[in-house]
C-alpha cells in the first residue's frame, strides 16, 4: 500500500564547500509546479507515512536538486500557519552536505549555489530558514563531528578551515587561534604535509581519524 503525505514538510539546507571561492554555499532549484512554479526553492518534500526525517531529507536532495548527501541532521522547525498557500503543514527543516562535483554549477536541474548573503527572493518562508538556520550551522562547527567532517573532507588545509569558519561566522578567524581550535577537536590531527594556497606561506594540514560515535568535541 502507498504511504500517505502528511502535513509536515521536510526543507533542506543542501550544503557544499567551494574550493575555489573557499565559502560554503547553499543550493536552491525552480520549483517545477504550482505554488511558486518557477521560482527558486530549498528543497524541500513532504512526509510520508512512516517516513523518517533523515529519509526524507535524502530524498529531497536527490529527487530536487541530483545530489547525494554525505551526512544530515535536523536544524528546527517553522509552524507558522500561514506558511504555505496550500493549507496548514509545518517545516522541518535539516542541513545535509551533498556529495558530488563540488565544482559544478548547475546541473539539468537547475540548481544554483549562493553564500547565504546572495540569496535571491525564494519561494515560501525559505528565505527566513536561511536566516535563521545560518547561525545553527555555525554553531555546530567544530563541536558537531559530522557535520564538520563533511564540509571540510578527510583532508584538508588550513585554508579550508578558514574559509569554512569565515562563511558561517562572518568573521575571518585568527589562524593561530583557529588552528589551537582545531588542535582541540577530537579525531583531528596535524599531518606532515603542508601546503600553498596563492602567494601565502606553507599551511598546516589536517587529517581526521577513526573516531568512535560521538558527535561532539
Amino acid at each position: 500500500m502507498d504511504r500517505q503525505p502528511t502535513y509536515v514538510s521536510v526543507d533542506a539546507l543542501a550544503l557544499r564547500f567551494n574550493p575555489g571561492l573557499r565559502r560554503v554555499e547553499l543550493a536552491v532549484a525552480p520549483r517545477a509546479h504550482e505554488p511558486y512554479d518557477g521560482q527558486l526553492a530549498l528543497p524541500g518534500v513532504t512526509l510520508l507515512e512512516g517516513e523518517r526525517l533523515d529519509a526524507a531529507a535524502e530524498r529531497a536532495v536527490a529527487t530536487k536538486l541530483g545530489f547525494g548527501v554525505r551526512a544530515h541532521g535536523q536544524l528546527t522547525v517553522f509552524d507558522e500557519p500561514r506558511r504555505d498557500p496550500r493549507g496548514y503543514t509545518l517545516s522541518v527543516v535539516m542541513w545535509a552536505v551533498v556529495q558530488g562535483d563540488p565544482g559544478a554549477v548547475a546541473d539539468d536541474a537547475g540548481v544554483r549555489w549562493f553564500a547565504p548573503d546572495e540569496v535571491p527572493e525564494l519561494a515560501f518562508d525559505h528565505n527566513q530558514m536561511v536566516n535563521v538556520c545560518w547561525p545553527l550551522l555555525a554553531d555546530r562547527l567544530w563541536r558537531d563531528l559530522a557535520f564538520t567532517r563533511a564540509l571540510t573532507g578527510e583532508n584538508f588545509p588550513v585554508s579550508t578551515a578558514v574559509g569554512i569558519t569565515h562563511s558561517l561566522t562572518g568573521v575571518a578567524p585568527d589562524r593561530g587561534n583557529l588552528n589551537r581550535r582545531l588542535a582541540s577537536v577530537r579525531g583531528l590531527g596535524v599531518t606532515q604535509e603542508r601546503v600553498t594556497v596563492g602567494r601565502g606561506r606553507p599551511g598546516t594540514m589536517w587529517a581526521w581519524q577513526d573516531t568512535d560515535d560521538a558527535r561532539t568535541a
